[in-house]
């Protein structure tokens, strides 16, 4: 007779318990075990112990079945893990972190890549790809989750009930606002809607400034968009007599072209795109080119603005030696571009959209006792019920974002659709990103300083998984799941693009660590520096106007107060618009930081060394980043990581 000490766990979250019954067989190398019954009654965050009696020795236990039934009534189960202590005193650990739902049998196994484990894997990759399958939301977009709403998702990638909760609207608070059609009668007036926070009332007192329109090139939401300028093109002719009384004493516009101090931010992508109407009132969308400077003190000052794609007598440039309402409605569109650039490619596309790509491959192509499996779901927290949720209330036709913003629908589909067309890996990948945009030199650039750091603090973490269990690039080249998942991120997310340079296949661990990091930084950090300030810099309209309401001037001189508040959105649209940049600037209940790995995944040592390692870099990359804030008028906190989620969970 062999007797096997199993220890079976329940999570702690609200109505992780069950009052169904749960049995469990054990399988092991020679055989298995009959099932046996564990309990009737699982308590929240508690553990039952029991004896499973063989007639033999099972060898090694290679994989459990848990069984769920109900007597009367369902009720599901979460399963924390299952621990077995085989008569020789060997522990076994199986992670289980799942939902169990219904009449069912859940499989886990051991993690190695036996051959009698194989059919097992295969089988759980078959049901997970019958359970999350892709679909089409848009032609041209990564493709999505094929479920249209959150009622249709799985209890495993759910809101949890607290975040469900948690997670509400701000219309009763706007209401008021929310019926009035007309223009805002004055720029004080626009700071009643908002509540008045530091950085907000900072943005209202500073945002006609051209040090602060320069800055947020670099940490405002959009810090992706700019690259150093060595050459002017022909479509934006800046003449060095516009600008070089700008440029300082002692310089000029080619040397300063020469030396690096020259940027550029070009919204190409925005030009045709159709425009909307709202409330009856026809919008107007530019694509606008910008030129900056960055001047001895090492800040960015903008020192041109062309408001199309087509130099001509009809689209003048506008610089800052012209009137101060020209100039200042010239700024004002490229902040209205910024906003399209940032929420539907920088935002949306980028973190969003990608993010979901992976989870999905992930849960496609890696089995449970996978090691990047482990590693990467983590990342995906709530991410595939937050896409959903966007996919029925933001994004939508109707829904925020078309209702309150100036492009149609069908262009808010086109321009992601031109965006997917123009994302490479190199820009995926923050070092090199920063690199091909000639950024590597720009002081006060804190987004790349704070980006940089985790980047590495990733990497370094990825390295310690991945040389432990791979070791040899063999062995990455081999791995037929991994090579799978790869190959379904690069065709159901970048649509097949070979010219995008992300790889449909990893030969060797360098490559792998690369990519492994690139998804998780995307997922974690990425996604933090384009979110967390979207309220905190869009709160006061005019700084990041959703829609104008009148067309780009075409001539100098035109422009004075009225008209400038008749060309933002009126006080409705920027209810509107406040609503979803409180929605999506909101910090849950149950947020899980960078670093933060509630659930045991990895059963080795050496994994949990990692974790702990890559916890003390975050905290000290935190230490640094708060002693600048503290020495700053304006704090940059967006990539702390105390403010970092480990996933798109927002």
């Amino acid at each position: 007779m062999a007797v096997y000490k199993v220890t079976v766990a329940t999570g702690d979250m609200a109505e992780a318990g069950t009052n169904n019954s749960i049995s469990i067989t054990l399988v092991g190398s020679y055989g298995e075990s009959r099932q046996t019954t564990v309990s009737f009654l699982f308590l929240p965050g508690k553990e039952k112990s029991l004896s499973v009696h063989c007639g033999k020795d099972l060898g090694p236990i290679v994989l459990i079945r848990l069984h769920k039934w109900r007597l009367f009534l369902e009720d599901a189960w979460f399963c924390k893990d299952v621990r077995v202590t085989a008569p020789n005193g060997t522990l076994y650990r199986f992670p289980c972190y799942q939902w169990l739902e219904g009449v069912t049998t859940v499989e886990k196994l051991v993690d190695d890549k036996l051959h009698i484990l194989k059919e097992h894997r295969r089988q759980e990759l078959a049901e997970r790809q019958e359970a999350y399958r892709w679909k089409n939301f848009a032609q041209g977009w990564p493709r999505c989750l094929n479920v249209d709403s959150v009622l249709e998702l799985d209890s495993n990638i759910r809101f949890s009930r607290v975040r469900a909760t948690n997670f509400t609207g701000a219309s009763h608070f706007l209401s008021g606002f929310l019926l009035r059609r007309s223009s805002w009668n004055s720029f004080d007036e626009m700071r009643t809607i908002f509540s008045r926070t530091q950085v907000p009332e900072y943005v209202a007192k500073h945002w006609q400034e051209d040090d602060f329109f320069g800055s947020q090139f670099l940490n405002g939401n959009n810090p992706i968009i700019i690259n150093c300028c060595t050459t002017l093109p022909l479509k934006f002719p800046v003449t060095p007599e516009m600008v070089n009384g700008l440029l300082g004493d002692g310089t000029d516009l080619d040397k300063e072209l020469q030396e690096g101090r020259i940027f550029i931010v070009d919204y190409k992508v925005l030009e045709d795109i159709p425009p909307d109407t709202i409330y009856g009132r026809q919008q107007y969308v530019a694509a606008p080119i910008c030129l900056l400077h960055q001047g001895t003190d090492g800040l960015l000052r903008p020192i041109a603005v062309q408001l199309s794609q087509t130099p001509g007598p009809c689209s003048p440039i506008f610089l800052p030696s012209d009137d101060e309402w020209d100039w200042l409605l010239a700024k004002t569109w490229v902040r209205n571009a910024d906003f399209y650039s940032h929420q539907l490619l920088t935002h949306l596309l980028r973190t969003h959209l990608f993010g979901e790509v992976f989870a999905i491959a992930t849960l496609r192509h890696l089995p449970t006792c996978h090691p990047l499996f482990k590693l990467l779901m983590p990342h995906f927290h709530f991410t595939l019920h937050i896409n959903t949720l966007a996919r029925s209330v933001l994004i939508n036709p109707g829904g925020l974002i078309d209702k309150g913003s100036g492009v149609t629908y069908e262009g808010l589909l086109l321009v992601v659709q031109r965006g997917l067309e123009q994302v490479t890996y190199t820009s995926l990948c923050l070092p090199d990103d920063i690199c091909h945009r000639g950024m590597s030199n720009v002081p006060n650039y804190h987004y790349r300083d704070d980006g940089m750091r985790i980047w590495e603090a990733i990497e370094s973490f990825v390295t310690g998984i991945v040389t432990f269990y791979y070791g040899e690039d063999a062995a990455v080249s081999e791995d037929t799941e991994l090579q799978a998942w790869v190959m379904d991120i690069f065709t159901n997310g970048f649509l097949g693009r070979t010219s995008s340079g992300v790889p449909s296949s990893l030969q060797t661990v360098a490559e792998l660590i690369k990519f492994l990091t690139m998804v998780m930084f995307t997922c974690s950090a990425q996604h933090a520096a384009v979110n967390n300030g979207q309220y905190d810099l869009g709160a006061f309209i005019p700084n990041a106007p959703s829609s104008m309401r009148h067309p780009p001037p075409c001539e100098k001189g035109r422009a004075f107060l009225q008209h400038f508040l008749d060309t933002i959105p009126e006080v409705a649209t920027t209810a509107n618009i406040l609503v979803a940049l409180i929605l999506l600037s909101s910090q849950l209940k149950d947020r899980r930081i960078l670093g933060q790995y509630p659930e045991e995944w990895f059963t080795e040592a050496k994994p949990r060394q990692l974790i702990q390692a890559f916890q003390g870099r975050l905290e000290e990359i935190r230490d640094r980043i708060e002693e600048r804030n503290r020495l700053a008028v304006l704090r940059y906190n967006y990539l702390n990581p105390l403010e970092t989620e480990n996933s798109i969970s927002i």
